[in-house]
């Protein structure tokens, strides 16, 4: 994003410039964009409206293709200066992130890697977009996790998300289990 951001011959940055990054990096960059949001408390029926793309974009990852988004979401632009602008406020932050990011652990990146992790974070989003009490926030950040490794090729990082994604599943699992157990149990009380 950098590179966008410095590059004087452009007028604008549109969408469809930062999908097009090399090496799956703008789908990463979507993804932890619709994901992180959802790591923070926030309001009920959000999770389900932010994880709707996620679930396209992991797809996508899944198939390894680039999304097609629609036109006036592509097209959709900043101006290049204030495209700067904002990258330049996020630089302070972003070098800090960095200082942890680095690219290792490469055998977990590449094409096949990163459709496998395409497909858990399709399983993760599915369960994201779910009324499942406590499992939003947990996978949303093992998303977010998958999603930092791949953009800086960190397969650390990666697997981080991996183990905490595998981590929010289970959690998920047991509290539906919990539910349902808890469900059945009213129900066959209640008519003895």
């Amino acid at each position: 994003m950098l590179d966008i951001a410095r590059d004087t011959s452009r007028d604008s940055v549109a969408v469809k410039d930062l999908v097009a990054l090399p090496g799956g990096r703008g789908l990463a960059g979507l993804v932890l964009i619709f994901a992180f949001p959802n790591v923070l408390p926030a309001p009920p029926g959000l999770s389900g409206v932010l994880g709707l793309p996620l679930l396209y974009l992991s797809f996508q990852m899944m198939l390894a293709r680039t999304p097609w988004l629609p036109g006036f979401i592509s097209a959709r632009a900043v101006p290049r200066d204030r495209f700067a602008q904002m990258v330049d406020t996020l630089a302070p932050w972003l070098q800090r992130a960095e200082r942890l990011l680095r690219p290792r652990w490469s055998l977990l990146l590449g094409p096949r890697p990163e459709q496998a992790l395409g497909a858990l974070c399709l399983i993760l989003a599915l369960v994201l977009t779910l009324p499942i009490p406590f499992g939003n926030m947990p996978t949303a950040f093992a998303i977010c996790l998958i999603a930092m490794g791949i953009l800086e090729r960190d397969g650390l990082w990666v697997a981080a998300g991996v183990l905490s994604g595998v981590a929010a599943l289970a959690l998920a699992t047991g509290v539906v289990y919990a539910l349902a157990k808890s469900a059945l149990f009213v129900l066959m009380n209640a008519f003895s």
